[in-house]
């Protein structure tokens, strides 16, 4: 609801690391893992219909509603050892496997009833491919974004170049949008021109506050940090630099997406 008085036209589910295999192994049934992943969706669906109904009693007018986005987060959001940010799966970790891990979640999700799905901070172009083979072996008609995250600021965690990524993604017509999340502020506008170079595919972006996830120690470490009046400067230069979905990630608040959203 706070992301809605602040302006949000997104709600992200809280998906992102919730899947079949972690609940399974803190003991719970596959119907109550599935009935969980489906309430995320429910909450933000409530939320947002609970928020639209009352402005427009309010207005007198017909506003349209935020939609809601599914979060799938990638595989390494499972493992939770920070390989989200690294892209080693290891060798054991093939197409099939990955496809496999995100199939019955991805499923699940859709059947909840999101406006779009996103596939967030993917670090290769593996994981990439496993999520649109899965979307058109479903025949999901569901708009989704795609978004890898970035450590350098030049390629994805993995190492290979975003050409590489951006290749497997632009061949599908199911995929809507395209872009970077979970990476600093200050890499995403060059990301985002390199971006329009590489894809005619709608731009979204959202990066975390600038601090850095250390996946061992499982905490965030102290870095150069952006507060909401920098990270709206920095906004305005990724909407002119041609990204048409922004907001925020990691660390960022309500009072970063009002600051954006005065824009």
């Amino acid at each position: 609801m706070e992301y809605l008085e602040a302006g949000a036209d997104i709600l992200v589910t809280s998906s992102y690391q919730a899947t079949i295999p972690g609940f399974l192994s803190r003991g719970l049934s596959i119907e109550e893992s599935e009935l969980l992943l489906k309430k995320s969706v429910k909450l933000a669906v409530d939320a947002r219909d609970k928020f639209w109904d009352a402005k427009n009693r309010i207005s007198g007018h017909g506003y349209n509603r935020a939609l809601v986005a599914a979060s799938i987060g990638s595989y390494g959001a499972y493992l939770a050892d920070g390989s989200e940010y690294s892209g080693r799966y290891g060798p054991h970790v093939d197409l099939d496997k990955l496809k496999d891990f995100h199939r019955r979640r991805l499923q699940v999700l859709v059947e909840a009833g999101p406006d779009l799905l996103a596939f967030e901070t993917i670090p290769n172009k593996l994981e990439a491919q496993a999520c649109v083979e899965l979307l058109e072996e479903k025949n999901i008609q569901i708009p989704s974004w795609i978004c890898f995250s970035s450590v350098d600021g030049e390629n994805a965690p993995s190492g290979e170049s975003f050409k590489e990524c951006l290749d497997i993604v632009n061949k599908s017509d199911i995929v809507s949008a395209v872009g970077i999340n979970c990476a600093p502020p200050h890499f995403i506008q060059g990301l985002v021109q390199k971006f329009k170079q590489l894809t005619e595919k709608v731009i979204v972006v959202y990066p975390n506050s600038g601090e850095v996830w250390d996946g061992t120690a499982k905490r965030w470490l102290p870095s150069k940090c952006f507060d909401d009046e920098k990270f709206k400067l920095f906004a305005m230069r990724w909407r002119d630099s041609g990204a048409k979905l922004i907001g925020g990630c990691c660390r960022t608040t309500p009072s970063t997406i009002r600051a954006i959203c005065k824009q």
